[in-house]
């Protein structure tokens, strides 16, 4: 994925526009433990299974370890990410979210564990922007929950490629499989209001993705990890590991 490429910032505006503009409100809803309708409770629950399924593919103590948790929305896996140890950059397009995020960060900060009054052992600095921006450094691990998913394969593939040049150790990430269910809840999604609706999600073939990895990121040392789908109503995605070896 070029990131200046006018079709990829066609498409990053408009995701921009959705999580920023219309629908960030929603966003940080669903994120908290406010009650919400049956539909977006399956998202919920979906999220928060996913978050758990990848953030158990993570080392359990990462202090010293840098992670990147691209497009981060309102930093719930950052902050767990940090509860280990890691010294997290979490980044997404929405400004909106970020301030959620911080001010979320804000309040867990002195927590870990859920021990009363300890105190966390890494840090996250938060930022709005492009998370294939190649001046964010490297990282022991990148981790991409459901931020991909609104992009077609080619882009979702080259995102990954992309991020693989500034990885050490394993890439985490997400992205809708094709499969007649979901086209189906897809379908049904275009009758919601506009304001309840993300950008299009792009289903995409897992063998897909592995070819194209595997003719150019596996020369460089990388080879394919876990995978396991969550499917929670309303709410499926398929997590996918690539470590390098």
């Amino acid at each position: 994925m070029n990131p200046t490429h006018p079709a990829y910032l066609q498409r990053r505006g408009e995701i921009e526009h959705y999580f920023d503009r219309t629908a960030h409100k929603t966003w940080e809803r669903l994120t908290s433990t406010d009650p919400v309708g049956r539909i977006r409770a399956t998202v919920r629950a979906g999220r928060d299974e996913m978050r758990a399924t990848l953030m158990s593919w993570l080392p359990e103590d990462m202090n010293g370890m840098r992670l990147l948790d691209a497009g981060c929305g309102t930093g719930a896996l950052a902050l767990c990410a940090a509860d280990r140890g890691a010294q997290v950059l979490a980044i997404d397009l929405s400004a909106n979210l970020i301030q959620v995020a911080q001010q979320r960060y804000a309040a867990f900060a002195p927590l870990s564990a859920g021990e009363p009054g300890a105190k966390a052992r890494g840090s996250v600095e938060f930022a709005s922007g492009d998370m294939l921006d190649p001046e964010l450094g490297e990282f022991d691990y990148v981790v991409g929950m459901d931020s991909l998913i609104h992009y077609d394969a080619p882009e979702l593939i080259g995102g990954i490629q992309a991020l693989s040049v500034r990885t050490k150790k394993a890439i985490l990430f997400t992205f809708p499989p094709r499969t007649p269910l979901l086209a189906v809840a897809h379908r049904i999604g275009r009758f919601f209001p506009r304001s309840d609706r993300s950008p299009t999600l792009a289903p995409v073939s897992q063998q897909r993705i592995r070819e194209s990895l595997e003719k150019t990121i596996v020369d460089q040392g990388w080879r394919e990890g876990q995978t396991t789908r969550v499917s929670r109503g309303f709410y499926t995605s398929q997590a996918w590991e690539w470590v390098r070896s």
